[in-house]
C-alpha cells in the first residue's frame, strides 16, 4: 500500500511561495507607485514655481517700464508748464505723441503680455524720452536763433536809428543848404530913380517936382548881376507908400498881398513878371499911375522878390 504525504507538502509549500511573490510584486508596485506620484508631484511644482517666477518677473518688468514711463510724462509735463514754448510745440504735434501713449498702454495693459510686448513697450518710453529730449533740443535752438534774431532786430534798430539820425542830419545839412542856395539866389535891387512925370496935351513928357503937375511916377532900377540865381522869370511886388506911410492900391494895379519871410503879410501895389539872366544885371523900368491927385512930401517905392525886400528908393514932391 503506497501513501502520498509528501505530494501534500509540495503543493502547500508551492503556494505560499506564490503568496508571497504576490506580495512582494504588490509592494513594489505600489512602492514604485508611490516614488512615481512623489516626483510627478516635484515636477509639478517646480513648473508651478517657474511659472510664478515668471509672472513675478513680467509684473515687476511691467513695473519698471511702467514707472519709467510715468516719469517720462511727468518729466514731460513739468517741462512744458515751465517752457511756453515747449508746451506750443508739443501741443503741434499731439497726434504724434498720442499715438505712442497708444502704442505704450496697448502693450502694457494687454492680458497675459509677454516679456517680447514689455521688451516693445520698454522700447517705446525710450522713444519717448528722446522725442522730449529732441524737443529740448529744438526749443534751445529756436531760442538761440531768436536771441540771435533779437541780437539783429536790436542791431538793425540801432543802425535804422542811427541811419534815421544821418538822414535827418542830412535832411537839414540839405535844407540848409537849399536855404542858403534859396537865399542866395534872391536879387538885389539898386541905383533907383524915382520921377514924377508931367503929361502935356500934345503927348509930351517931361519930369516935375511939383505934386500938381505930377501924373505919374516913372520908376526905374537895376536888378544887380547874381551867380546863384537862375535865368528866368522873376516876380517882382512894388509897394508904393504916399507922403502918409499909406499903401497905393488900385484895381487896375492888380493891388493884392503877399507873405515875406520877415515881415509877415504885406499890402502890394503891383506886380512885375521881369526876364532875368543869370550873373547879368537887369535893368527895370515902369511908370505907375494913381486915380487920386499926388500930394506933397515923400513917395516911398519897395520892391520885393523871394519874400525878401530886396531894395527901396524914395521920390518928394513940392
Amino acid at each position: 500500500m503506497s501513501t502520498n504525504y509528501p505530494s501534500s507538502v509540495s503543493t502547500e509549500g508551492t503556494s505560499k511561495n506564490n503568496k508571497n511573490n504576490l506580495v512582494i510584486t504588490l509592494v513594489v508596485i505600489l512602492i514604485a507607485s508611490w516614488a512615481y506620484f512623489f516626483y510627478a508631484r516635484n515636477e509639478a511644482n517646480n513648473v508651478i514655481a517657474m511659472k510664478d517666477a515668471d509672472i513675478a518677473s513680467l509684473d515687476s518688468t511691467k513695473n519698471a517700464v511702467q514707472k519709467e514711463y510715468d516719469d517720462a510724462m511727468v518729466r514731460l509735463e513739468q517741462m512744458t508748464a515751465t517752457n511756453s514754448s515747449l508746451d506750443s510745440l508739443v501741443k503741434s504735434r499731439d497726434e504724434e505723441l498720442n499715438q505712442l501713449k497708444s502704442k505704450f498702454k496697448g502693450l502694457v495693459n494687454k492680458q497675459n503680455a509677454t516679456a517680447s510686448d514689455l521688451n516693445a513697450a520698454k522700447k517705446l518710453v525710450g522713444d519717448l524720452n528722446g522725442k522730449i529730449d529732441d524737443y529740448i533740443n529744438e526749443i534751445a535752438r529756436l531760442q538761440k536763433e531768436n536771441k540771435q534774431l533779437t541780437t539783429d532786430k536790436e542791431n538793425l534798430t540801432t543802425e535804422n536809428k542811427n541811419l534815421s539820425t544821418t538822414l535827418v542830419t542830412t535832411e537839414n545839412a540839405k535844407k540848409e543848404a537849399e536855404n542858403k542856395v534859396d537865399v542866395g539866389s534872391t536879387l538885389n535891387a539898386s541905383s533907383f530913380n524915382i520921377v514924377a512925370i508931367n503929361e502935356k496935351s500934345s503927348g509930351k513928357e517931361k519930369s516935375t517936382a511939383s505934386s500938381k503937375r505930377a501924373d505919374k511916377l516913372r520908376i526905374s532900377f537895376n536888378l544887380d548881376a547874381n551867380r546863384i540865381s537862375t535865368s528866368g522869370t522873376k516876380q517882382l511886388y512894388i509897394v508904393a507908400k504916399d507922403p502918409t506911410g499909406n499903401t497905393i492900391k488900385e484895381q487896375a494895379l492888380a493891388s493884392g498881398s503877399l507873405s515875406t519871410r520877415e515881415e509877415g503879410q504885406v499890402q502890394y501895389t503891383t506886380k512885375l513878371d521881369v526876364d532875368y539872366k543869370q550873373g547879368e544885371t537887369k535893368y527895370v523900368s515902369f511908370d505907375l499911375r494913381q486915380t487920386d491927385k499926388y500930394a506933397k512930401g515923400s513917395y516911398s517905392i519897395s520892391v520885393y522878390q523871394n519874400g525878401f525886400k530886396i531894395g527901396q528908393g524914395t521920390a518928394s514932391l513940392k
